[in-house]
This record gives structure tokens, C-alpha cells and sequence, in this order.
């Protein structure tokens, strides 16, 4: 395998990984941008989808390498599974912010923040106590489709992937900017107040952004358990501290930033895991993220509301 055959390779792994990751940190923009926190507890948000998917499958008879029940058709099943843990992790989102977040928003300081730290423990230990504390072994349904360009492989699952996670991020940018809900959002980004002035209920407007940011961490928690066959309560941390610096990467509170930061974030851990070794991904993820929050803290896009003082 050539150099150029290796390097493809990984780019196509790091695309796969950074679409996972865009689709997290799209959760931690929409929320920053609208209210101004970063909620911790989306890490653990995107940890319960990936579980929920997995006893979802599970129901719907596919596990190890099992079909779907009843000779349904494998794809109907793949999409039902994944508006199902959507619809559970966004409406477990809408809880958090309603429980805990609500009676806290106009507290100062950083006890909202806090808050989502203690949120983010709670379901951590709710998942090892009623899961446990082992490794979870995802279905692998899909069949074994793949492309050879030249010595590197595409397989079916990378496109699934790709598709999947795309068609989500832009069916997300199309809410935000060509509906009225999105831009009742957009103006509750520059400023609640006069929004709330012009008629735009906030309250509802913070309950959709949550429930749209934890449904796609539902999204990317199943997409993370099939694609790497295996789900842990400790996921939420590793691929969610990832997710939080292609966040603030690519601009936190922008949605194009998030997608744009979640790729390069991909893309460093599969090449850097390939050309330098994988224990330096960490030093060289989170060097980046010191970096751009000490020398450009808007990010690389910019937020895309002015901060409110």
C-alpha cells in the first residue's frame, strides 16, 4: 500500500469519525448559541442514544449478526431505530432543560454550567448501574459492500454514514435559516429580550434547541455503535470532549462552524493516529483547543450572534 493508498484511507476513516463528531457538537452550538451554556451534559446525552439504539435493534430482532423480525426490510428497520432514539434522547433533552436548567437561567455565574456537570453524572450512573459497566456489542446488520480505489476500501457503512449524518446537519441548517421557528431562534440568539418584546415565546423556542441538539446526539450515538460495533457507558466523554473542541473549533453558536470543526477534528485523530501514533491524537486535539480558545476564541467561522454582555 502506497503512501497516497494510506492517506486516502484515513481520510476516509477521519470524514466517517468527523461526521460523527459534527453531529455532537451541533448539540453544544445550538444550546450555546441561544442561551449561552455549555451543557455537559450532552456528553452522556449522545452515551444513552447509542444504548437506546442498541436495545432498540435489539427488540427489533437484529443483534450480533442477526436480521430484523418478521422479514422486515433491513433498512426500514436501520430508520426506524433511528427516529425512534431521536425522539427518546430529544425528548430526554427537553426533560433536562425543563428539570434542571429552567430554574436556573436566570441564576448568574456559572451555576447552570455546574448544573449540567451534575446532570451529566446522573445519568453516567444510571446507565452502569442498569447496563453495567462492560462493553455492549452492537448488531452489524449491513452487508459487506465495499469499493476498492486503488489499495484503499470505502465501505457501505462510511457512505451510510456519510448520508446519513449530512442529510442531517443540512436538514438542520435549513430549519435554522428558512423557517419561522429557525429564525425565532436565530433572534433569540441576538437577543431574548427583544425577541421576547416581538412575540417570540423563548421558552419554547430553548425547548426545541434542546430537543433538536439531543436528538442528534441520539443520531451520532447510534451511528457511533453501529459503525464501531460496540457501545460503553465511558463513550460519552471520550467522543464528547472531541465533539466540544470541534465546537469551539470551528465557532461555538455556529452551526456551519460545528460541521466544519467536527470534520478537522476527524481528520486530525485518523491521520495523526496513522503518520505520528494514536496516544499523540489527545496532546494534539487538545493543544488545538488551547490554542484557538487563547488566540481566536470566536473560532475559525465565528459565532454567528454578537456575545450579549
Amino acid at each position: 500500500m502506497t503512501i497516497w493508498d494510506i492517506l486516502l484511507q484515513q481520510i476516509i476513516n477521519g470524514v466517517s469519525l468527523g461526521a460523527m463528531y459534527a453531529l455532537l457538537a451541533l448539540g453544544f452550538t445550538m444550546v450555546y448559541g441561544i442561551i449561552e451554556l455549555i451543557n455537559f451534559a450532552h456528553f452522556n446525552v449522545f452515551m444513552v442514544g447509542s444504548f437506546v439504539g442498541l436495545w432498540l435493534l435489539e427488540a427489533m430482532g437484529i443483534a450480533g449478526q442477526g436480521h430484523p423480525l418478521y422479514g422486515l426490510p433491513l433498512i426500514g428497520v436501520l430508520l426506524a431505530a433511528l427516529v425512534a432514539t431521536m425522539l427518546i434522547t430529544g425528548i430526554l433533552g427537553v426533560v433536562i432543560e425543563r428539570v434542571a436548567l429552567r430554574p436556573m437561567r436566570n441564576v448568574p455565574g456559572t451555576a447552570a454550567m455546574i448544573t449540567t456537570i451534575g446532570v451529566s453524572y446522573i445519568l453516567f450512573n444510571i446507565v452502569i448501574l442498569g447496563a453495567g459497566a462492560d462493553s455492549k456489542n452492537y448488531a452489524n446488520p449491513l452487508p459487506p459492500v465495499r469499493w476498492e480505489i486503488g489499495e484503499a476500501v470505502l465501505r457501505l457503512r462510511e457512505v451510510l454514514v456519510w448520508a446519513v449524518a449530512f442529510g442531517l446537519m443540512l436538514g438542520l441548517n435549513f430549519f435554522v435559516r428558512r423557517t419561522k421557528m429557525g429564525k425565532a431562534m436565530q433572534a433569540t440568539a441576538q437577543d431574548q429580550e427583544a425577541a421576547s418584546m416581538m412575540g417570540v415565546d423563548v421558552d419554547r423556542v430553548v425547548i426545541i434547541a434542546f430537543f433538536l441538539g439531543s436528538a442528534l446526539a441520539g443520531a451520532a450515538g447510534l451511528i457511533f455503535g453501529l459503525y464501531y460495533n460496540y457501545t460503553s457507558f465511558i463513550i460519552g466523554y471520550t467522543a464528547g470532549l472531541r465533539a466540544f473542541t470541534a465546537a469551539v473549533l470551528g465557532g461555538i453558536g455556529n452551526i456551519p462552524g460545528a460541521m466544519l470543526g467536527g470534520i478537522l477534528i476527524g481528520l486530525i485523530e485518523s491521520l495523526g493516529g496513522q503518520f505520528l501514533a494514536v496516544r499523540w491524537t489527545d496532546v494534539i486535539i487538545f493543544s488545538i483547543l488551547v490554542l484557538v480558545l487563547v488566540f481566536r476564541p470566536a473560532g475559525i467561522l465565528g459565532r454567528a450572534a454578537p456575545s450579549r454582555s
